[in-house]
């Protein structure tokens, strides 16, 4: 039985993580867990699972539940303190960090200093302090296990594998809601049209970061990071299918690449039982036969320059991912609250970072205060539009 703290239990990757325990409950136990707003889904899974700890964002929220459920003997907490404790908690076995933005950055840092295994599917924990966190995993001797489809497929295809041998990475992008779509049409398109993405069930703030392509971006710079190669040797594909998740190239030529239908319990899973596999019965299993057809084109910059900023930010580094990241995160939301165009996002980004001067190897301290003066920042920006 492992024991699993879970950060997000409420978002995408939280559910699909529950769905994993609730096909294997005989392997797996969800003891403490975080949600944000999503109350309703908090008090299904204390009668689900059972959790010994549960927090939540809000202290009013917290104190309903404690309310609700006193005889219980479970324990509640809430805010950022509350994400720390579940993250720490001491009888989890891993954390999966499911978490959306750069808040899972201390949670992660904590966890690894009480010796606990990451399940990591909160990107911007590497984006913006990837330095920080390697090197603070490489002290403790924890495993830092991708969650994330594409970088699960490198983590598969590597198995086995010497790293003196790696050509290239080939991490695969689907395009997005709109990736059939020339810029010019990308004019005055809607929240709703952003959010309906072809292959992939996801949260918001991650749709919207798949049709900008700052989703790769990212994932580009967690991968510069789990997996210490250059910036040189990392590329993007565009693959509409989602079929090959990503591909590892040697040096002799050879190209390994882990594939399977869209499916985030897969890596999720296999994050959870590594080195060894559980069978996943209700996973649609892939036909390739039925499929017929795989599609594949180069990346093109100037369609996507978000996913360019991201480029440009990881080769820069110090606090240059940090800021585009954060402007991110305040642009994408701003377009979903309807404050700024799809195409403004790119703007904002673009704006921040050429507005930040970079500091070359920046402390936790002085990356959160990066982070803060950048949100007010592009906060101000989205005003003055």
């Amino acid at each position: 039985m492992k024991c699993i703290s879970l950060l997000g239990a409420t978002g995408s990757i939280g559910k699909q993580t529950a769905a994993v325990v609730r096909e294997h409950p005989q392997d797996f136990k969800i003891v403490a867990l975080s949600a944000g707003r999503n109350i309703n889904l908090v008090r299904e899974y204390i009668l689900e699972f059972k959790p010994e700890l549960v927090s939540v964002q809000e202290k009013s929220d917290y104190d309903q539940l404690k309310s609700e459920f006193s005889k219980e003997g479970i324990a509640f907490t809430y805010g950022d303190e509350g994400l720390v404790e579940t993250a720490v908690y001491h009888r989890a076995d891993v954390l999966v960090n499911a978490v959306i933005g750069s808040v899972g950055l201390f949670p992660t840092l904590e966890a690894i200093k009480a010796g606990k295994d990451i399940a990591i599917a909160n990107k911007e924990t590497l984006v913006t302090a990837g330095h920080l966190v390697m090197d603070a995993a490489k002290q403790a001797g924890i495993s830092l296990l991708p969650v994330d489809s594409e970088h699960s497929a490198i983590f598969q295809a590597l198995q086995g594998e010497q790293e003196k041998n790696i050509e290239r990475l080939i991490i695969t992008a689907s395009g997005g809601s709109f990736r059939d779509r020339t810029r010019e049409q990308l004019a005055g398109v809607t929240v709703e049209e952003a959010l309906n993405h072809p292959n992939w069930s996801m949260g918001a703030k991650i749709t919207i970061d798949s049709a900008t392509m700052m989703n790769k971006g990212l994932e580009v710079i967690e991968a510069h990071w789990l997996f210490d190669l250059p910036y040189e040797k990392i590329d993007v594909l565009l693959h509409k299918e989602s079929i090959i998740h990503s591909m590892v190239e040697f040096h002799d030529s050879s190209v390994m690449a882990q594939l399977g239908s869209p499916d985030m319990r897969v890596p999720i899973q296999y994050a959870l039982t590594y080195p060894d596999r559980l069978p996943l019965a209700s996973s649609n299993r892939l036909n390739l036969a039925k499929l017929g057809l795989l599609h594949f084109a180069e990346m093109d910059f100037n369609r996507y320059p978000c996913l360019r900023f991201a480029y440009e930010a990881g080769k820069i580094g110090g606090t240059m991912p940090t800021v585009m990241n954060a402007a991110n995160e305040v642009a994408a939301a701003a377009f979903l609250d309807g404050k700024v165009t799809f195409l403004g996002i790119e703007t904002l980004i673009e704006k921040a970072m050429n507005h930040h001067t970079v500091i070359a190897v920046p402390d936790l301290a002085t990356i959160q205060e990066v982070d803060e003066s950048t949100r007010q920042l592009v906060h101000t920006l989205v005003k003055e539009r």
